[in-house]
């Protein structure tokens, strides 16, 4: 016997949820959780947003800045 079960419903008038399954039998204990689904359209920060949230500085503020420094780590490489 399957323990759990996946159930999509809508809440009905009265805000009552109303469950249907062949599995359950009548007079039967169950437990129910109801979850609901995040909403589609929240807005999320974006990666970068998310970053320049976060406490601290940059090392580098720029791609620029960073393309010079790796050059010269590789140029000291070589000596």
């Amino acid at each position: 016997m399957q323990n759990a079960l996946h159930i999509r419903t809508q809440v009905l008038p009265g805000r009552k949820v109303e469950v249907t399954a062949a599995e359950l039998q009548e007079g039967e204990t169950v437990e129910v959780f109801v979850i609901r689904p995040t909403s589609v359209h929240a807005s999320r920060p974006s990666a970068l947003q998310l970053i320049e949230s976060l406490n601290g500085h940059r090392h580098f503020p720029n791609a620029a800045d960073v393309d010079r420094h790796l050059r010269q780590e590789r140029d000291s490489w070589d000596h």
